[in-house]
């Protein structure tokens, strides 16, 4: 159902350059991009749901909203605590270390939570049991 979530930025190149690493690490890679009004967009592939970047359309700074969060499947647990310490190390900031969120099992919800350059805030998760 979701095509793609787009978060607004002040700082194009620091958002692209923060984007490319964290989001190299799920596979993803620019897929589009236009320099004029600075839209980016990152994904696995052309049918899979994308996250994209961008100077605001009104021309007005980027800011931040109360309560949107952008959620990144990760493959495995490890993928989510290596997507957490990867956007520490850019710059980002910690908004909830990893770890279990429900009781274990084959539903259990693995996350951890973090803001990136701009202030957004991001998701990596993984559902289901330790293996």
């Amino acid at each position: 159902m979701l095509g793609y979530m787009t978060f607004g930025t002040n700082d194009l190149d620091l958002a692209r350059a923060f984007y490319d690493e964290l989001l190299g690490e799920l596979g993803a890679t620019r897929k589009m991009q236009f320099d004029e009004s600075g839209f980016t967009l990152y994904g696995t592939g052309a049918r899979s749901p994308g996250l994209a970047i961008t100077r605001p359309y009104d021309g007005g700074p980027a800011s931040v909203g109360n309560g949107n969060m952008a959620a990144l499947a990760a493959g495995s647990r490890e993928m989510v605590d290596r997507l957490h310490a990867k956007a520490l190390a850019l710059g980002g900031s910690d908004e909830g270390a990893p770890g279990l969120r429900t009781p274990e099992g084959p539903r259990a919800f693995y996350g951890a939570y973090f803001r990136d350059l701009d202030g957004n805030k991001l998701c990596a998760f993984h559902m289901g049991s330790a293996d």
